[in-house]
C-alpha cells in the first residue's frame, strides 16, 4: 500500500492520541511519584511536534473526561493544567501559525498565561502568521469578549491581504466584511483607521461597494461596547474616511471595466451590462456622480467603439 505523507501524519496523530489515552487509562502510570502525564508534557519536544502537543496532548490532559477518569483533587488538577499551559505557550512560540489559537484556548482560565499567548500572537503577526490565521484568532477574540483585541488583530491581518480586482469569490471576503463591521461597531476612529488598510489591500470593486454601502447605513459606534447606544450622525461621503473609500470604489469599477473589456466575449455581454449597473449605483453616491458616470460611459464608447454590439447595449441600458 502506498503511504502518502498525509497518511503517515494521520497514523502518527493516531498513535499520539493512543499513547496519551493509554497513560490516562492505566492507573499504574499515575501512582504517587510516577505522574507520567506531567513528565510527558514537560518533555513534549522529544516526543511530539508542536501541533501534536497542543491539539492532542494538552487538550486531552485538560479535558473534563480526563479529570473525572483520574479522580484528581484540586491540587493535582492545577498541576496538570499548569504544565499543559506551559506546554501550549512553548508550542505557540515555536510554531505560532499552527499553535497560537490552541494556546489561547488552553490558557483562557489563567490571566497571565492568556496575556502571554496573546503577546506571542502579536509578536508573530508581522512575519510568522498569514492573514487567514490572524483573522481566525481575531474572530476568537471577539467571541471571547475582547473586541479591541479582535480589531487590533484584524488590522494586522489586513496588512497581509492582497485581493485583486477579479477575486470577487475570494475566501477572505467574509473576513474583510467582518473586520469592517467590527470597526464600524467600535466607532468612527476605528473605522477611519481601517479604511486606508482596506483601500490598500482590496481592489475588488464589488467588495469595496459592499463595504461602502454597509458603512452608510448606520452611525459608527451606534451600538458600542456593552450594548450602549451612542448618539451621532451618519458619516458624510464627502469627507474622510468614507470619501477615500468611495473614490477607491469608483476607481476599482473603472479599472475592472477596462480589464473586462479587453478580452470580453459576446456571451458575457449581459453580465457586463449588469456590472455597469452596479457601478452606476456607486458613482451616484458621489455628489457629482451622475456627471462622472456619463463621462465614464462616453469614454468607453470612444475607446471601445469597435465593439459595436456591446456599445449599443450599453447605450440602450
Amino acid at each position: 500500500m502506498r503511504m502518502t505523507l498525509s497518511t503517515l501524519n494521520w497514523r502518527r496523530r493516531g498513535m499520539v492520541r493512543w499513547l496519551v489515552l493509554s497513560v490516562v487509562a492505566n492507573p499504574f502510570f499515575l501512582s504517587p511519584g510516577v505522574f507520567a502525564l506531567d513528565s510527558i508534557m514537560q518533555n513534549w519536544f522529544t516526543l511530539f511536534t508542536p501541533t501534536e502537543a497542543t491539539s492532542i496532548v494538552a487538550t486531552t490532559v485538560m479535558s473534563n473526561s480526563t479529570i473525572v477518569r483520574l479522580h484528581l483533587d484540586c491540587h493535582q488538577q492545577e498541576k496538570l493544567a499548569s504544565s499543559a499551559r506551559t506546554l501550549a505557550l512553548q508550542c505557540a512560540m515555536k510554531d505560532p501559525q499552527n499553535c497560537a489559537l490552541s494556546a489561547l484556548t488552553l490558557c483562557e482560565k489563567d490571566h497571565i498565561a492568556f496575556e502571554t499567548a496573546y503577546q506571542i500572537v502579536l509578536d508573530a503577526a508581522t512575519t510568522g502568521m498569514s492573514y487567514s490565521q490572524l483573522f481566525t484568532v481575531a474572530r476568537y477574540m471577539e467571541h471571547r469578549g475582547y473586541p479591541m483585541r479582535a480589531y487590533k488583530l484584524a488590522t494586522l491581518a489586513m496588512t497581509h491581504l492582497n485581493l485583486s480586482y477579479n477575486q470577487d469569490t475570494h475566501p477572505a471576503i467574509n473576513d474583510v466584511l467582518w473586520a469592517c463591521a467590527l470597526s464600524h461597531s467600535l466607532g468612527k476612529n476605528e473605522l477611519a483607521a481601517i479604511i486606508p488598510l482596506v483601500v490598500k489591500s482590496v481592489k475588488c470593486a464589488t467588495v469595496l461597494s459592499d463595504i461602502l454601502r454597509r458603512c452608510t447605513l448606520t452611525t459608527p459606534g451606534m451600538v458600542g461596547l456593552h450594548g450602549r447606544r451612542n448618539s451621532g450622525k451618519l458619516m458624510s461621503l464627502d469627507k474622510a474616511p468614507l470619501r477615500q473609500l468611495l473614490d477607491a470604489t469608483i476607481g476599482a469599477y473603472i479599472n475592472t471595466t477596462h480589464s473586462r473589456l479587453t478580452h470580453i466575449s459576446p456571451r458575457h455581454y449581459s453580465e457586463f451590462i449588469e456590472f455597469l449597473s452596479k457601478a452606476r449605483e456607486t458613482f451616484l453616491m458621489a455628489h457629482d456622480g451622475h456627471i462622472q458616470f456619463t463621462q465614464f460611459i462616453d469614454n468607453l464608447k470612444q475607446i471601445y467603439k469597435g465593439k459595436k454590439k456591446l456599445m449599443m447595449l450599453v447605450r440602450e441600458r
